[in-house]
């Protein structure tokens, strides 16, 4: 049977961007549909503008430590408008890198909606049915809002990069690093910011320590961190929106955020009805090599919900086109994987927590906290930390921990490390970079604890 294309990929994320321009450099006869913006979530909603905004929230501290440092730098005020206009520039030129790194490979672009017919046929909003041997979705996720009375007078994480002008107030729910990531760009850009979490702390399903450090360092530069609080109940009230919250308390807010969680966009896609087996979270579900139970149809990224981040969604785009087209099966890699959480201050953690690691052997805990010389000297308050656990038995590095200024530059380098496989003694052997903050990683040489 001979089909229109050897590729078909819906989506135009990171992931499906990278299967696409890669397959089509095999010699592949690919096409891509995508009804929104090219480069998907982290492009245009999400890393990338998401950074951005990290970057112009944290100049507002900066005047303070110049002043400190002798420079004759004065506070003005920060102006919405200027970088949100600068922003949506850098988003066009990204997406437009994105639509000519697709025509260069030779992909054929289709800027519509596609859902999927059979095992080899996508129909375009338009009514065209197109077949291909092979269908690769990749159509991410996006934000939920929980099912509570007035939810819909409430943004997402998609919005916030469209306010017209900045809110006096907000409040943010949710504990993940989307909220909490969200909290401190606010808070830094003079908004009055206050974060509800329902649970314990923050971050969960990081190390207990490390999220217990961001959380502290979050509200001493301002931020109103409301745990075991949720929202009940959104009303509007003239031009705030009234927010009851689980303990009866109400308070007015000039926006309320949700960053609740996050769903796959599989709705409507007529997987289903083909065979494509779903999980209990919209998720398709796919084997090691990113194969659905149709065995035409794959699918990778945040849609799989599998490790929810560009830089994997990407990895298995890679392995999917070494397995189907160069036939070198491959599975892609989700062990240890580094990860920045752009808090402020700045997580970055790669392995177990010493939590998931105590409860599977006994380890070693290397811990330390301290005021790093840069801003020591300005006069600030917060700390950094640096943590290592180790496993008692064979010496590795099962986790690395850092909550720090530039915590993701350094947990990129530390999990080289970690992945090869480094011992606690190759960390010790290895000589300072002297004055650093990360040279404490080297210089740890008593353990703080022993547990498991």
């Amino acid at each position: 049977m001979s089909f229109d294309f050897d590729l078909f990929v819906i989506g135009g994320g990171s992931g499906g961007v990278r299967a696409a321009r890669v397959a089509a450099q095999e010699g592949a006869k690919v096409a891509l549909a995508e009804e929104d913006r090219y480069g998907g979530t982290c492009v245009i909603r999400g890393c990338v503008p998401k950074k951005l905004m990290v970057f112009a929230s944290e100049f507002s501290g900066m005047v303070s430590d110049a002043q400190a440092y002798g420079w004759n730098i004065q506070p003005g005020s920060f102006s919405w408008n200027t970088f949100r206009g600068e922003l949506y520039a850098e988003l066009d030129r990204l997406e437009g890198i994105y639509r000519t790194l697709l025509k260069n490979s030779g992909v054929e672009t289709m800027d519509q909606r596609a859902t999927v017919k059979d095992a080899h046929t996508v129909r375009l909003a338009d009514g065209t049915e197109i077949t291909a041997k092979h269908i690769l979705v990749a159509v991410g996720g996006r934000p939920t809002k929980p099912a509570i009375e007035g939810a819909e007078l409430a943004i997402t994480s998609n919005d916030i990069f469209h306010l017209e002008t900045l809110p006096e107030s907000i409040l943010i729910v949710g504990g993940g690093y989307i909220a909490s990531e969200f909290a401190g760009i606010l808070n830094g850009m003079g908004v009055k910011t206050t974060q509800f979490y329902r649970g314990e702390q923050i971050l969960r399903g990081f190390d207990n320590e490390a999220r217990t450090h961001v959380a502290n360092e979050m509200i001493e530069r301002g931020v109103d961190l409301r745990l075991n609080t949720n929202a009940v109940k959104l009303e509007k009230a003239g031009d705030q929106i009234k927010v009851t919250d689980t303990h009866g308390d109400i308070r007015l807010f000039d926006k309320v955020m949700f960053a609740t969680g996050r769903v796959p966009n599989t709705d409507g896609l007529g997987l289903e009805e083909i065979g494509v087996k779903l999980g209990r979270g919209s998720e398709i579900i796919v084997d090691d090599y990113s194969q659905t139970d149709v065995p035409s149809i794959y699918a990778v990224g945040d849609v799989t919900d599998r490790a929810n981040l560009t830089p994997v969604a990407i990895r298995e785009g890679m392995a999917f086109v070494e397995t189907v087209f160069k036939g070198n099966p491959t599975k892609p890699d989700h062990e240890l994987i580094p990860t920045a959480i752009f808090t402020q201050p700045e997580m970055g953690t790669v392995g177990l927590s010493e939590e998931e690691a105590a409860a599977q052997e006994p380890v070693e805990v290397y811990a330390t906290s301290f005021k790093p010389m840069q801003q020591s000297f300005a006069g600030r308050s917060e700390k950094v930390m640096m943590k290592l656990i180790v496993s008692q038995a064979t010496r590795k590095v099962l986790g690395c921990h850092i909550v720090a200024p530039a915590a993701g530059e350094m947990i990129q380098l530390a999990g080289i490390a970690i992945k090869m496989g480094a011992t606690k003694e190759d960390f010790d052997r290895t000589v300072a970079v002297h004055p650093t903050m990360s040279e404490e990683l080297v210089t740890m040489k008593a353990p703080s604890r022993t547990v498991g």
